[in-house]
């Protein structure tokens, strides 16, 4: 049953994650804003790396990351099951499944995203175009969209380095497998002396209540 509950969570992030993607893709043009609030933005970017913009040069260094992405997938679906198998803490399993939702969510924009949409620059993309898609099989960009500028200001003349400069608090631009896959391993920080103490606790109990049971009784 628990395993069902974490596909279960898996398939709703990944239903939020890529319905929003999709609808980013197929109603706005890359670096569109559009304001929500005066401190929610959606905007559209695209991150054609890893994580903090960073890349790995050259096609295949695309190819190389989006392997790794499908290779990590898979050792993270094998690792969920294990978890469950064990019977480890439900919160624990619970995190594991949103960071590993967060995982498949970015691993489909790399692998599928290159062949299903055209690309985004200076008009809304199609979804299956006759022309084909912006690029290939593994090549994908992934989408990113939700921006928070919650504070905007300018750094005091006396702060080091960026004294009288425009700052943005919080100029990160993410999506929704992204914000899944910060919250479980959030989660698992925080809570991480509950989760694994009290499995070392089970697992004692477990074992003592195996040992008197195979123990052979004492002849008098």
């Amino acid at each position: 049953m628990k395993l069902y509950k974490a596909y279960l969570i898996i398939l709703v992030i990944l239903m939020i994650d890529q319905g929003s993607k999709i609808w980013v893709k197929t109603h706005m043009m890359l670096y569109q804003s559009e304001p929500i609030t005066s401190w929610f933005n959606i905007y559209f970017v695209e991150n054609e790396g890893m994580a903090f913009g960073m890349v790995l040069p050259g096609i295949m260094g695309k190819l190389f990351l989006s392997v790794f992405r499908l290779v990590a997938v898979f050792g993270g679906v094998w690792y969920l099951r294990k978890l469950v198998k064990e019977n480890q803490h439900w919160g624990f399993i619970t995190s594991v499944a949103m960071i590993l939702a967060g995982a498949i969510g970015n691993m489909i924009d790399g692998t599928f995203y290159g062949i299903i949409f055209t690309d985004s620059h200076y008009r809304v993309a199609e979804m299956f175009s006759a022309a084909g898609g912006y690029g290939q099989a593994l090549t994908g960009k992934v989408v990113d969209m939700l921006y928070f500028p919650i504070i905007n200001g300018v750094f005091p003349r006396w702060f080091p380095f960026w004294g009288g400069e425009p700052f943005t608090f919080f100029n990160a631009i993410f999506n929704v497998a992204d914000s899944a896959i910060t919250v479980g391993v959030f989660i698992i920080l925080i809570f991480q002396s509950r989760f694994f103490v009290q499995n070392e606790l089970e697992t004692g109990a477990s074992a003592g209540v195996a040992k008197t049971e195979t123990a052979e009784p004492v002849a008098d």
